[in-house]
């Protein structure tokens, strides 16, 4: 007996058959180990009235803790990628889950004339949109157009009396974390020996000091991630004159590890400090790199550079929950917790689709580490966004591009095309000025619905935690 749809399956499962074969006879290898990496199971569900579901989602009052998830450069096409790549078109991530999305604007605006909007926002502006809900231009990191201080959610968690986590898998120094807890006229200033183009912000000038060594004085409970280099430059003035902005750290009260087995070991005694690279952390996988004229279809391998102890993102993700939530001290108080997927913007400029999807699925497995500390903390609310978009796109197998391309084999057994054209080859691939995606779970979540703007996250963490 023929079921129906068996005719359409057999076509399809020759298709993918016939695609073997060229991978075979071309000699690319197709390992499990990159396409197989997380969980499987969530495929796309019959739809059916979603109303209630819907409704049930909706909740508004406080929230105990905050996740704020973001994926640096995760546009709309680098989930659709990851999401072909690692789980099939018609597969689920777990960002997809989150039952209430949304789309947010990015623009940032002129330096010295917040009235003139920029199009195409950089991860500073952007992150410091939503740290402190106010429009900034390129490069400020917690700054206003004209470059002065504006308190951020790190900030007025701590002194409302929350815990505070700060992740990322770039150096801790990167825009994204930094604008949580400094404030300083140029993203470059991450180190006392690198303040050119900050004087006013130098120790040394009487100002706060470079990133490091003011995310050492907003001192979050957990920081975690890469930078140790900056951390190894030596302090220009003030208490700390002639000593490293570790061992400022270290009298500040930081505990401090440097890979998987020390971040397992840490206690809650003391704050943690995590730094797992002198620079950013390694990516997750590598493969063909895009190039004028295509490549042949291709997979992802794992990255034979990525150190044996290096914890990934969903690790370091799960100790900043254990760690954060607890109910000695004020019990009433929860945490505000960042975690950023740096690399999938970092490989996006540099051409490296498998780059960029191994970053992009490790983000996802954070994600999902953080939405079932969710579920069973139902007083937690969960934000999923990027800070902008970015330039690859999913195009048609034989299209003639004029840019970078690069083909994989998707886990459905099918070649995915993907194009990179807003730089000549061997420049740096631009951000774009699109809205971008944002979902959110819990006490708020309702807030992401429809078309916001970024600085709209500041308010929305704000209400949550009522804060002051």
């Amino acid at each position: 007996m023929v079921r129906p749809g068996d005719c359409r399956l057999s076509r399809r499962r020759r298709w993918v058959a016939a695609v073997g074969t060229l991978v075979v006879t071309l000699g690319v290898a197709v390992p499990a180990l990159a396409q197989d990496s997380g969980p499987q199971d969530r495929t796309l569900q019959a739809s059916g009235d979603r109303t209630s579901e819907v409704r049930n989602a909706i909740r508004g009052g406080r929230a105990r803790n905050v996740i704020l998830f973001i994926g640096d450069g995760m546009g709309d096409s680098e989930i659709t990628a990851a999401r072909n790549y690692a789980r099939g078109a018609a597969g689920r991530l777990a960002m997809d889950e989150l039952p209430l999305t949304g789309a947010y604007t990015t623009y940032s605006v002129q330096k010295g004339d917040p009235s003139k909007p920029d199009y195409v926002t950089d991860s500073a502006a952007s992150g410091s949109g939503w740290a402190t809900g106010q429009k900034t231009y390129n490069g400020a990191i917690s700054v206003d157009a004209y470059g002065n201080p504006v308190p951020t959610l790190l900030e007025l968690a701590k002194r409302n009396g929350y815990r505070t986590g700060d992740v990322t898998t770039a150096e801790v120094q990167d825009a994204t974390p930094a604008v949580l807890g400094a404030h300083v006229v140029d993203r470059s200033c991450k180190g006392p020996e690198s303040m050119a183009r900050c004087p006013s912000n130098a120790k040394e000038n009487g100002g706060a000091g470079s990133i490091a060594e003011q995310l050492v004085q907003t001192g979050p409970d957990v920081l975690l991630g890469g930078g140790k280099n900056y951390f190894d430059q030596k302090v220009r003035a003030g208490e700390f004159q002639g000593r490293t902005v570790l061992e400022q750290a270290t009298a500040a009260g930081y505990q401090s590890v440097t890979d998987a087995d020390g971040l397992a070991r840490a206690g809650r005694d003391r704050p943690l400090l995590g730094l797992f690279a002198d620079g950013n952390m390694e990516v997750q996988w590598t493969g063909p790199a895009a190039r004028v004229g295509g490549t042949p279809p291709g997979t992802c391998q794992a990255n034979p550079n990525l150190p044996a102890g290096a914890p990934k993102l969903a690790d370091m993700t799960r100790k900043a929950l254990d760690l954060l939530d607890r109910q000695d001290g004020n019990a009433g108080k929860g945490f505000f917790l960042q975690v950023e997927g740096a690399s999938i913007d970092k490989q996006d400029h540099a051409a490296d689709p498998c780059g960029q999807i191994g970053e992009t699925v490790g983000f996802d497995e954070a994600v999902a580490a953080g939405t079932a500390f969710a579920r069973s903390h139902p007083d937690t609310l969960v934000l999923v966004t990027a800070d902008h978009g970015h330039t690859s796109q999913i195009i048609p197998n034989d299209a003639q591009s004029p840019g970078q391309t690069a083909t994989l084999v998707t886990r459905d057994g099918v070649p995915m095309t993907i194009n990179y054209g807003t730089s000549v080859a061997g420049r740096s691939q631009e951000h774009t000025g699109t809205q971008v995606r944002i979902a959110g779970y819990g006490p708020q979540a309702a807030n992401v619905v429809g078309v916001t703007d970024q600085t709209e996250v500041f308010h929305t963490v704000s209400r949550a935690l009522s804060l002051r």
